[in-house]
């Protein structure tokens, strides 16, 4: 089988359930937003020497395909499938993996100014990535149907790169810079 088909070479490609649509369609737009998270995932687990946290962010990566098949489905045409569906437990381990990092955190006071350690800075974009993507899939379903979990998932990654970003610096003994109003 060869990765190219020319199906795409004017523009359009075919959703879950074989609707064709045009590559600039919003739907697209958020599943490629999904999938340049995942890839940026891919490089800030590269640096992460700490195995439960590479395992988690593996995971998180995971998780994303089954959002960027969620979004991919014309649910118009086609149900989705177990690959297509996000779990409500996928939120809940986000959550108990932020809170066991918070547990460690000083408090917050104020905005943070990113970019001291290379990783939490990695982290920061992933974190402004899965916001984009977060808005975009917000977007596609004010006209199609999107599953509170996936929003849900969205929203609490972010949150999750957020003290992971935290984390890392102070686990690298870096402390937070603050915003000086």
């Amino acid at each position: 089988m060869k990765i190219y088909t020319k199906t795409g070479d004017k523009g359009m490609t075919s959703l879950v359930g074989g609707k064709r649509t045009k590559k600039n369609d919003m739907r697209l737009n958020a599943y490629g937003s999904v999938d340049e998270l995942n890839s940026f995932l891919g490089l800030l687990r590269s640096k992460i020497s700490a195995k439960p946290i590479s395992e988690q962010i593996l995971e998180v990566q995971n998780t994303l395909f089954f959002v960027g098949a969620h979004l991919a489905t014309d649910r118009e045409s086609t149900s989705l499938t177990s690959a297509s569906i996000v779990e409500r437990s996928k939120i809940e381990a986000l959550e108990i993996w932020i809170d066991e990092m918070d547990k460690v955190l000083p408090p917050l006071k104020n905005f943070i100014i990113y970019g001291d350690d290379e990783i939490s800075a990695l982290c920061h974009v992933c974190r402004s990535v899965c916001r984009r993507s977060e808005r975009e899939i917000l977007t596609v379903s004010d006209c199609d149907k999107v599953d509170d979990e996936v929003l849900g998932y969205m929203n609490r990654l972010s949150d999750y790169l957020f003290v992971l970003a935290r984390y890392i610096a102070k686990n690298d003994d870096k402390e937070d810079f603050f915003w000086k109003k």
